[in-house]
């Protein structure tokens, strides 16, 4: 056990992100750990079709090149490196980085942690696997793995297993176990907490981007980066931490995108994982500097007694097309393609029908483009057959005998396999956790010995309202800021505002209510409200507006990630002490 701020870098916050992180992150500062998150619920699907194709598939290819180009500099810096790149096959994915590490002449010592895959006791399913802690890690580092692989895993596993194992963390150190999951919620994905995906990357309003203290940065650096660099933690003994990022690179650091990230993908006050329950509504955060944010307060409680389990199943078969409407008359144009395909399909109809008409189209517009609008029409079933020749044929067959100026943007091809996504839950005990070490032998993780069943934490006070007076119609987005995320079908809106102020104003006005009114969508789905007064912040969860999740394609956005932009750019009255 030691007392030394432990530095924890992130070099991925998904499979496909930036390939030169793992050398920049490297190159560019000092850190003891560097982290890569690869896995999602799609990714889970992704893998388990390539497994499918090759049993010794299912991880992620691109850490294996990342690993041939920096193992060697991570060994000779001293850096240890985390990773759920393992997916579906951690212990393939720990062979074949040992091969490379021979291959180098590397005396490298990788292990990784099993006991995530519970697909043969979910019959039909794909893929299912039990999201891990960090105690696997812990045990793999205390014993001198200098690569850890894992399957399945919480994202925030990655930084609370070298934490409990650099300072001794036992299961029962709940508060210190919960300040990393708060840290490694912050960098699990990567450059959003850099200024990647942030609500006010144009600047806007400078009383947003002063950080912590008032005036701290106003009229300092750029509010935004073509590059922006990724991100680190420095964590202490006591489980407070602070997050920054090397010197030198791109993006930025403030209260603001560190707030950003903490209600991305979240939902209550509870953050429940498999270690610990973080409460968000006991998080504070100041701004330490320049590029640093300050994270401390953090609260713990034990875990829940069962554990997530993500089941990736194939739902069936998939098929869409767009028409383009040009020009006049665009909903009688759109009422004929309706009625022509409708009629060309009910011989043999698809289980799952959806028509969405976008208008994008413009009045007296100066090109064509902008001129039409777009009719997307699509198809489930569990027969490819009924998404595949018998709406492409429907489709072409009206090429000249539809609509004026009728065209699609591309022929619907035979149709493809999607994917659904649910989560069920299993007891502590159902898995075989194990940490797998470099010499073969095993060690048993124990399950969490203390648990609590989680009841809903009362909803705090409100701020004593702002005073009435003169208000003006415009976007919500002037004075809040928004980030949106997926969690299976449902999706959730974290909102957040910058003033005292603007807090007593917002935790007032965006009610459930005022919710529905400006995401329509949502109106006949549960929505639940979340207040967050230490982050003046509300988080909104909304059931069932991504059905069967991101790999059903339900909407248009199918991962909510542009749900809190749309919201920022609704309308609203506001009053102009805050514009």
């Amino acid at each position: 056990m030691t007392t030394a701020a432990l530095r924890i870098g992130n070099a991925s916050g998904f499979y496909g992100d930036r390939f030169d992180a793992m050398r920049e992150m490297l190159t560019d500062g000092e850190l003891d750990v560097l982290t890569g998150d690869y896995l999602a619920e799609l990714t889970m699907l992704i893998l388990g079709r390539d497994r499918l194709k090759d049993p010794g598939a299912g991880f992620a290819r691109t850490f294996l090149r990342q690993a041939e180009e920096c193992l060697g500099l991570a060994h000779e810096r001293g850096v240890k490196i985390v990773t759920n790149a393992g997916g579906l096959n951690p212990a393939g994915l720990a062979g074949r980085v040992r091969e490379v590490a021979d291959r180098l002449g590397l005396p490298v010592r990788v292990a990784h942690v099993e006991g995530d895959d519970l697909t043969a006791a979910h019959p039909g399913s794909l893929a299912a696997h039990a999201y891990l802690g960090g105690f696997g890690i812990a045990a793999c580092l205390r014993e001198g793995a200098d690569v850890v692989v894992t399957g399945r895993v919480t994202d925030a596993a990655l930084v609370t297993g070298p934490a409990a194992a650099h300072f001794g963390w036992q299961p029962g150190d709940h508060d210190r176990l919960a300040g990393a999951v708060v840290a490694g919620h912050v960098l699990e994905c990567g450059t959003q907490a850099t200024g990647g995906n942030y609500a006010f990357f144009t600047g806007g309003n400078d009383a947003f981007f002063t950080g912590g203290n008032d005036a701290f940065f106003t009229g300092h650096a750029p509010r935004r980066s073509a590059r922006p660099g990724f991100p680190l933690a420095e964590i202490h003994e006591d489980g407070t931490a602070v997050i920054t990022k090397h010197p030198g690179t791109g993006g930025f650091v403030d209260v603001g995108t560190v707030t950003a990230q903490l209600l991305y993908e979240t939902s209550g006050a509870r953050y429940a994982g498999p270690d610990v329950t973080a409460r968000l509504d006991t998080v504070r955060l100041t701004q330490d500097g320049p590029d640093r944010v300050r994270i401390e307060g953090v609260r713990g409680e034990a875990p829940p007694p069962t554990l997530k389990v993500g089941l990736n199943r194939l739902g069936g078969f998939r098929n869409e097309v767009t028409f383009v409407l040009t020009g006049l008359d665009i909903e009688a144009k759109a009422a004929l393609v309706r009625e022509q395909m409708t009629d060309a399909l009910a011989t043999s109809p698809p289980a799952d029908v959806r028509w969405d008409l976008v208008r994008t189209d413009r009045p007296d517009a100066p090109t064509e483009e902008t001129a039409s609008a777009l009719l997307r029409l699509v198809v489930r079933d569990p027969e490819q057959e009924a998404v595949g020749r018998t709406l492409s044929g429907a489709a072409i067959e009206l090429a000249l005998a539809s609509y004026p100026g009728f065209h699609v943007l591309a022929p619907p091809g035979k149709g493809a396999p999607y994917g659904v996504f649910e989560d069920v839950h299993v007891p502590h005990g159902a898995v075989d956790h194990r940490a797998v070490l470099h010499d073969g032998r095993r060690i048993p993780v124990a399950p969490a010995h203390e648990t609590v069943v989680l009841d809903d934490v009362p909803e705090p006070p409100l701020p004593e309202r702002l005073p009435p007076g003169p208000a003006r119609r415009a976007p919500l987005g002037l004075v809040a800021g928004a980030r949106s995320g997926d969690k299976g079908g449902n999706a959730n809106v974290g909102v957040w505002v910058r003033s005292e102020d603007a807090w007593r104003w917002l935790a007032h006005e965006l009610t459930v209510d005022r919710f529905r009114q400006l995401i329509p969508e949502s109106g006949p789905l549960k929505v639940t409200r979340h207040t967050l007064p230490g982050l003046r912040a509300l988080n909104f969860v909304v059931e069932g507006i991504l059905g069967e999740g991101v790999a059903a394609q339900h909407r248009f956005d199918p991962q909510a990630k542009a749900l809190g932009e749309w919201l920022r750019s609704r309308h609203l009255d506001i009053p102009e002490a805050l514009l």
